[in-house]
């Protein structure tokens, strides 16, 4: 649970660079073998074979490890990836900027980054919504593994594409969720809630995904509402309307001042 201050903290293990860089690689490959035709790969694995006839080793029996390797290296060589050394420099400024919530466009009073440091190390963590990607991704650059809940398998894959992106698919688990589903034996102590989510379901939908996320958080569980965007502009979607599901709960608002979110603590 999350408590203060604390002494381990929910983190996967440190990668060295190489293996960083190698889990970059092995990424885009798969992305980019996600948007070929099945004909496309079949050409590609005929290239492979080819090249692989063709050079010094071509007596050898070629086994379909031995294709589907060489497909990767034409794919790489496709892709121009970048070496070890080069993408270390890029990636190490990349990984310190996205450690800022700055960089996500969050909220200045957002207290996220004081949530992440008291996160302990059996902690599970939870965003639903996608407009919560961005709490996701700031997770996730602390090394802290989320499962990411969105509203449809679209908003699903374009959290998934953007972690990609961002280099953080290791730490983001994607579930496209109906309402009040969630993965079984989640047991979260933290969830970052987008109002947003609700903008398009029915009263009773959100009655049941409210309930599940109660239930299943752990005692002294934290919940943290964010403030709705723009589109938020609608009464009912704003966080001060979830307020009312945290009966019994201890809810901490943010500065009327500043954006509006605020905090539900799980006796």
């Amino acid at each position: 649970m999350l408590t203060d201050p604390i002494t381990e903290r929910r983190r996967r293990p440190p990668l060295s660079p190489r293996q960083e860089y190698e889990e970059f690689v092995l990424q885009r490959i798969e992305d980019y073998k996600n948007q070929l035709t099945r004909e496309d790969l079949l050409t590609l694995a005929d290239e492979a074979v080819h090249e692989l006839e063709a050079g010094p080793d071509g007596q050898l029996v070629l086994t379909e490890v031995l294709v589907l390797e060489h497909v990767d290296r034409l794919i790489k060589k496709k892709l121009r990836l970048p070496g070890l050394r080069r993408w270390t420099n890029v990636h190490q400024r990349l990984r310190a900027a996205q450690r800022e919530p700055a960089h996500w466009g969050l909220p200045a009073d957002l207290p996220l980054a004081r949530l992440i440091g008291r996160l302990q190390d059996t902690d599970g963590v939870v965003t639903l919504g996608s407009g919560a990607a961005s709490a996701a991704f700031l997770l996730a650059a602390h090394d802290v593994v989320v499962t990411a809940l969105a509203e449809s398998v679209e908003a699903a894959e374009a959290i998934e594409s953007r972690a990609s992106g961002q280099a953080l698919t290791r730490c983001v688990q994607v579930f496209a969720a109906q309402p009040g589903w969630l993965p079984a034996e989640l047991a979260p102590a933290l969830v970052v809630l987008d109002p947003m989510v609700f903008a398009t379901q029915e009263a009773s939908a959100q009655v049941r995904t409210m309930g599940a996320l109660r239930e299943a958080t752990v005692s002294a569980g934290t919940h943290l509402v964010l403030p709705a965007d723009q589109r938020g502009a609608v009464r009912s979607l704003a966080p001060e309307a979830l307020v009312n599901h945290y009966a019994g709960w201890q809810v901490t608002r943010g500065p009327r001042s500043g954006s509006r979110w605020f905090i539900a603590v799980k006796p």
